[in-house]
């Protein structure tokens, strides 16, 4: 793929003729390694800004520790997978290179680099700043050999009634193999010498994973760590043994399930068969105290398969993911301000005075509320429950309403949105849910609920062979006095009650007849054995969304003028589709300004001379997770959904996009987009090398932080709806339902 390379007009933009048209230059290859940023390296640099929040003197102290948590959690994932999936390769003998020129081994060796010195920070963070804090707030993580006789005491008892009972010691000798270490488990590695013969013996004892990590001191609130407790009281795993030396480790498997879909009978049997195989996948990291002796580290590695490169020696606490149980402790003044999501105005009853009021509208006024306009939500700002969730539940109640279609990508345990959906079927209506087995993570609670559903009589379908189900769409069909009317909901999140508070989605609401059409076309495609390729106004993947995309792109290069100004603007959690980023630098070069806010991985190279002067790359990291995906093309043309730009979104899940059609909705969204890029508290500014710099008000420019601005704002226009909210809902449904 090549490119022309036009003059400089010396303001950054490509030159043009007299007759408006861009001077003839040298070829210029797009696909050159340089213009792009490595995925898994720009991945590691977004955990490194989410890593900035827990050092973070500005942020609630517990709030800090949660992030260590979220740091380390997501570390485990990106071995699980990313790393698992590069192994995967060197041992398939593939070579096939990044587009950044990375062979996988190459890749492997700059993780290992790039990260042990964010390991090392991380533990920094944790041990001499965040836990003395602590401690001084009345939250203490304390050593046993710390501890008075009368605080030992209790410990002691707790081991022997609740820890001794559970623990297995198991020695690794002729007779005995080395065991099993399951994924993601606290482990300590012993050496005990048998006082008779003095010979050594190496033993594993597994820190048990059904107890809690912290073990609290009576009547207050210091903790002993679980593993430390355990390596105290040894001896007692090992009677008439000397312990000589006991250290922690930790291993991460491969979890990356391989499914062989074409060959399956059963997609239900299939995933749960990989999902008892995943338990043993080949260990791809190795965590070790920092301590361990080097013989023992090498005997790990040797039966673990391990080496150096994926071996890491940290100092301090391993497994920080599970100081959420100390982040989750009630002390106000130590976490973020509460916020409660309020309803939004147009799904508010009347007498909602207040925003957290848990009144609700009838199911009658829910459909009135959309007939009269579509609705733009966006979560956690707007409430999920007044929402979404009532949508469902409405379409459940409603004695006119026939059908309802739904994708489920990732729900929660309790989630009224899939009860509602049993109820509804309970009551003689059409269900059909699109539960996606193959939902990373979730597949076991994906499995559960939809033998769930099935027991209930919902038509449940596991999604199409080859493709994941992606989609964030529900579908209701109702009844009315005009004949049939289709209501749609189209997210940029999963219909999950738990992470819609805690990350950022939008939702559309609409009863436009094209779009309540095309959600039929997609059911009937997800459903049936309907080959859709082109839809009314939902752009959808693997179908027509790549393709519509760079025509979107193409159309803001072809039109752009002085008197036009081309312009794309986009918010993703990923930006790493090849195509498409070439696609950009295009534009760029053409004119068109490019402004990309990008939660976590972009393999785009901004600011380069020549191929990216036009385009600014921000990402935002606060309290919430950035989750919307919205796209703007031009003044006016927008778009919300649930695609990223990466290869597998835009061609092996199924995906949809849908229009924002209404005026005020888009300059909702023009607002959203000109507010984030605005952000100067929590923003980070990617530069030319991939490495980013977090913004700062300059001197004399007011402090934005946009998701507080957001939430400001649902607080102030719910206010500003006061008690008249519903006057037209009365009026639409004595007229229309």
């Amino acid at each position: 793929m090549s490119e022309l390379r036009s003059s400089d007009d010396g303001h950054g933009a490509p030159a043009r003729g007299p007759d408006g048209r861009f001077r003839r230059a040298e070829v210029v290859d797009l696909e050159d390694p340089a213009l792009y940023l490595n995925r898994e390296l720009s991945w590691l640099e977004f955990n490194r800004r989410v890593l900035a929040q827990a050092t973070d003197a500005a942020v609630p102290l517990l709030e800090r520790l949660r992030f260590i948590a979220i740091f380390s959690n997501n570390l485990d994932e990106f071995f699980m997978v990313r790393v698992a999936g590069l192994r995967n390769q060197i041992a398939a003998g593939l070579d096939e290179r990044s587009p950044d020129g990375r062979t996988p081994e190459e890749q492997l060796t700059a993780i290992a680099d790039r990260l042990r010195p964010m390991v090392a920070a991380a533990a920094d963070c944790l041990h001499d700043q965040l836990l003395p804090l602590l401690a001084r707030n009345g939250i203490s993580v304390v050593s046993m050999h710390d501890l008075g006789q009368n605080q030992r005491g209790g410990l002691d008892r707790y081991f022997e009634e609740e820890v001794f009972p559970v623990l297995t010691p198991l020695a690794v000798d002729p007779g005995h193999p080395f065991p099993y270490i399951s994924n993601l488990s606290l482990s300590l590695a012993v050496t005990v010498r048998d006082r008779e013969t003095g010979e050594r013996h190496f033993a594993r004892v597994k820190v048990p994973e059904v107890l809690p990590r912290f073990v609290p001191l009576r009547t207050t609130r210091a903790y002993v760590p679980l593993e430390e407790l355990i390596a105290t009281n040894l001896d007692r795993l090992f009677p008439g043994m000397e312990v000589v030396e006991s250290s922690a480790f930790r291993v991460t498997r491969n979890t990356d399930i391989e499914l062989e879909e074409e060959e399956a009978d059963d997609l239900l049997m299939a995933v749960e068969q990989e999902l008892r195989r995943r338990r043993f996948g080949a260990v791809v990291r190795l965590e070790a105290a920092v301590d361990m002796p080097d013989q023992v580290v090498g005997m790990l590695q040797e039966e673990l398969d391990v080496g150096e490169v994926q071996t890491y020696r940290v100092q301090g606490m391993l497994g920080m993911s599970n100081l959420d149980e100390l982040a989750d402790h009630d002390l106000p003044r130590l976490h973020w301000e509460p916020w409660a999501p309020v309803p939004h105005p147009r799904l508010a009853h009347s007498s909602d005075a207040q925003p957290a009021s848990g009144a609700q509208l009838s199911a009658a006024q829910v459909f009135a509320a959309i007939r009269r306009g579509d609705i733009l939500v966006r979560h956690p700002y707007d409430s999920f429950t007044s929402s979404v969730e009532r949508f469902i539940t409405a379409a459940s109640e409603d004695p006119e309403v026939l059908a309802i279609k739904q994708t489920l990508y990732r729900t929660s345990g309790d989630s009224p949105i899939v009860k509602a959906l049993i109820r509804a079927a309970e009551r003689g209506k059409q269900v059909v849910a699109l539960v996606e087995l193959k939902a990373r993570f979730d597949e076991q609670a994906n499995i559960a609920w939809a033998r769930s559903l099935e027991k209930a009589g919902v038509h449940v379908v596991y999604g199409l062979v080859g493709l994941k189900t992606h989609s964030k769409t529900a579908l209701v069909v109702r009844r009315e006095r005009d004949g049939i009317r289709r209501y749609v909901h189209v997210g940029t999140g999963n219909y999950n009650p738990k992470t819609a508070r805690l990350y950022t989605d939008a939702g559309l609401f609409s009863c436009r007849p094209a779009l309540g059409a095309d959600l039929t076309d997609l059911f009937n495609f997800l459903t049936g054995y309907a080959r859709q390729d082109s839809y009314r106004e939902l752009l959808v993947a693997p179908a027509s969304l790549r393709e519509r995309i760079a025509e979107l792109i193409q159309r803001e290069i072809d039109q752009h003028s002085a008197d036009r100004p081309g312009l794309v603007r986009l918010k993703l959690n990923s930006l790493i589709d090849q195509p498409l980023i070439a696609d950009l630098y295009r534009a760029s070069r053409a004119g068109v300004d490019v402004d990309l806010i990008i939660r976590g991985i972009c393999g785009l190279r901004p600011g380069v001379p020549g191929i990216s002067d036009r385009i600014r790359v921000v990402s935002v990291v606060g309290r919430l997770l950035e989750h919307e995906r919205i796209l703007q093309f031009g003044r006016d043309d927008f778009y919300i959904g649930s695609a990223d730009w990466m290869p597998r979104n835009l061609d092996r899940r199924v995906e949809a996009m849908a229009p924002v059609c209404d005026p005020e909705l888009r300059d909702e969204l023009r607002w959203v987009l000109d507010t984030t890029l605005a952000d100067n508290m929590q923003a980070w500014t990617l530069q030319p090398d991939g490495s980013w710099v977090r913004r700062a008000p300059a001197d004399g420019e007011e402090p934005l932080n946009s998701q507080e601005r957001f939430m400001q704002h649902a607080r102030q226009r719910a206010r500003e709806a006061g008690g008249d909210r519903d006057r037209g809902l009365r009026l639409a449904v004595s007229t229309g339902a």
